[in-house]
């Protein structure tokens, strides 16, 4: 099994969990964060981290986010990996609580 960053992460960007990582799985791109499902050893410390409870188990994943278990295998490989918390976008906040953030996903 692996966690799953979803698009709830997108525009918001929040790297409380990259913190937690011991095994530095999270990687980095503009307006998303993703996990590497190679490297994640299913500890469960990240998923708790997250404020907008955007990371999940592969296997909890609902329908309609299942697609971005391929999304984070895919540009976990172009993305460099984050092992340090900054601070968020200024409008992540603004962007929290919004549905059907695909389109914003900045590659």
């Amino acid at each position: 099994m692996t966690f799953v960053v979803t698009e709830s992460c997108i525009k918001c960007k929040y790297t409380d969990c990259v913190e937690v990582c011991p095994v530095d799985c999270f990687h980095e791109g503009p307006n998303f964060l993703v996990i590497d499902p190679e490297e994640c050893i299913d500890c469960t410390l990240c998923e708790p981290e997250c404020p907008v409870e955007a990371i999940l188990p592969d296997d909890d994943l609902p329908d309609d986010q299942a697609h971005f278990l391929a999304l984070n295998e895919e540009l976990s490989r172009l993305w460099p990996v984050i092992t340090v918390r900054k601070d968020p976008p200024e409008d992540a906040d603004k962007w929290d609580n919004v549905k059907d953030k695909l389109e914003y996903l900045e590659r």
